[in-house]
């Protein structure tokens, strides 16, 4: 699904899959010694008749800033609030499990990589937590939720 999917980045444009693949490799060579995170995460925001997903793509160069990469995709029949959570983390899994296939090609440095997802133990999502996150962990993936979750309620939100 990601492997065509058209991502932008605040300094670079437009990109694609394959360009946000080697940008990652190359911030990740430029210092080889540095703890890195890569960090997925996906938020919404509806508008009539449709939905705006985000996913975000961080790489988080522990103790030394980082950069991400976002992309957006619209879907229609999205009408409670579970269907638009359990959307969200599966856009998020799928391009997780895009990206460690792939950087698993790429590259042999060391890298960890977690999925933020947008639900947390307050507010409306918290019947959905251990769902959500037992989905993501039973697939072998780290999962954050609010209020540690950025990429997802921060990174993906700034741009749904």
């Amino acid at each position: 699904m990601f492997k065509t999917a058209r991502f932008y980045s605040p300094s670079m444009g437009k990109l694609s899959f394959d360009q946000v693949l080697d940008e990652i490799v190359s911030i990740m060579e430029e210092d080889p010694k540095t703890s890195y995170e890569i960090v997925v995460g996906s938020d919404s925001h509806s508008t009539p008749g449709e939905m705006d997903f985000v996913s975000a793509i961080i790489v988080h160069k522990v103790g030394k800033g980082g950069r991400y990469f976002w992309r957006r995709i619209r879907e229609r029949n999205i009408y409670t609030l579970r269907q638009k959570i359990y959307r969200e983390a599966l856009l998020s899994f799928e391009l997780a499990k895009d990206l460690m296939e792939e950087l698993e090609q790429r590259t042999l440095l060391d890298y960890n990589l977690e999925i933020h997802v947008d639900v947390g133990r307050n507010g409306k999502t918290r019947e959905m937590i251990d769902e959500v996150v037992g989905m993501i962990v039973a697939n072998g993936f780290q999962v954050k939720t609010k209020p540690d979750s950025y990429a997802a309620s921060c990174v993906a939100d700034k741009h749904a």
